[in-house]
This record gives C-alpha cells, structure tokens and sequence, in this order.
C-alpha cells in the first residue's frame, strides 16, 4: 500500500494543476489554489470517497478559517487513518499555515494513496455535495452546503458536455428581445474571421513584413464590428 511512499516517489513529481483536477472532479468543487486545501476537508473527504462512510462528515467543517478549526479536521482524519490503519503521520501545524508546498505534498501523497485503493476510478455512485450537506454543526455545515453547490454549478459549467466551453448569454436587445451576437451562424462567421487572420501571421515570416500588419489591421477591425453590433443591439 502507498502509506509509506518515498519522497522520489513518482507520486511526488505530479504537478498543482494535475492535483487540482483530481480534487475538482472527484469532489464537484472548484478549487483554483493548492491553499485553499489547507484546512483539511477536502483531505476528509477524499477518503470518505475512497472508504464510503468511514469519515464523519458532521464533524469535517469546510467553513474552517481559524487553525483551530482546520486543527479539528485534521483530528477526524487522522483518527480514521488510524482506524483504517493508514501508516501516516500528518504533518498538522505545517498545513494548518497554508503553504502551498507542504500541502502541495500531502495532496500528492493522498492521490497517489487513494489511487492505489481504487486504482485511480472514480466512484460514480459517490455523491460529494450530498455527503458534504449531511449532519451539521449550526450555521457552518449551512454554509459549507450553500457554498458546495456554488461551486458544482460553477465547475459544471465549465466542464458541461464533452469539455467545451459554455457560450455566455447574449445580451438583450429593444423590447427585451435577445440579441443574436452569440448566434451559432455569428460565431461561425467570426471563427472563420479569425482563423484567415491567424493564418496571415503564422506565414508572415516567410512572406513580407506588410503580412502581419495587414493581420492585425483585419483582427482589429472584426473586433471593432462586434463592438458596434453590440452597442445598435443595446
């Protein structure tokens, strides 16, 4: 088992963003920053993920701001490290500080643990916003629940589909009526727009130099006409 994984474990060359996908996905948040990790719930919950119902969640608070608080955490995961008998020390006044190397290294070490248990598949019948919305401690888990489906709305537009971005919402135009700049023929017309002017910069090296003027001058225009529709449409 990964309990004991040395420090030149592969485990410990994944990189911040590697990790922050894996926590996202998992655990429906969207976190942007290692940091933001610190306070242990996220940890908590990972393994509640790995070993469904081991954590107490009613005791994991994803509200902690205070290092007493985030202390607290970190007691009800190491006491179900202990229980699961989870060869591992943590390193709690060094995490409690928010430095994002030290947590940047538990995290690692988490994920390749958990990987190791669940051979890196995710479990689909595992519900992170449900699991982090039972039981409570007054208005704190009150928060923590209002603040997980934030961020599940939040991640699910940007992970929506096969990966694609969202398309922002049009503005509205006269009378309420939405206006069509976010139109699928528009966006066609614009993508096309931008492609020929990419193309001219990309061969303006082996060509004259008037090229990438010339592409410049044609993105600058294309952005000064949406500018101009927008403003008739409002």
């Amino acid at each position: 088992m990964a309990s004991n994984i040395g420090m030149m474990d592969s485990a410990y060359f994944v990189g911040r963003n590697e990790i922050l996908t894996w926590i996202n996905n998992c655990l429906q948040l969207n976190l942007s920053r290692i940091e933001e990790a610190a306070s242990g719930a996220v940890q908590c919950q990972m393994i509640d993920m790995t070993y469904p119902g081991a954590v107490p969640m009613h005791k994991v608070n994803f509200d902690a701001k205070t290092e007493y608080d985030m202390i607290q955490n970190y007691k009800v995961l190491q006491d179900v490290f202990n229980k699961l008998k989870i060869e591992k020390h943590i390193e709690v006044n060094r995490l409690v500080k928010g430095r994002p190397l030290d947590n940047l290294e538990f995290l690692q070490w988490l994920k390749r643990y958990c990987d190791s248990v669940n051979g890196g598949i995710m479990n689909e019948n595992y519900n992170p916003v449900e699991r982090r919305c039972k039981g409570g401690k007054g208005g704190a888990t009150m928060k923590g629940c209002q603040k997980a489906a934030k961020s599940l709305q939040t991640h699910n537009m940007h992970s929506h589909g096969s990966g694609d971005s969202v398309e922002p919402r049009s503005k509205p135009g006269k009378n309420g009526i939405t206006g069509g700049t976010n139109s699928s023929a528009e966006i066609q017309a614009l993508s096309k727009e931008m492609a020929a002017a990419i193309k001219m910069i990309l061969y303006a090296a082996d060509a004259k130099e008037s090229a990438l003027t010339e592409a410049q001058e044609y993105i600058y225009q294309s952005q000064n006409r949406t500018d101009v529709e927008d403003e008739n449409e409002e």
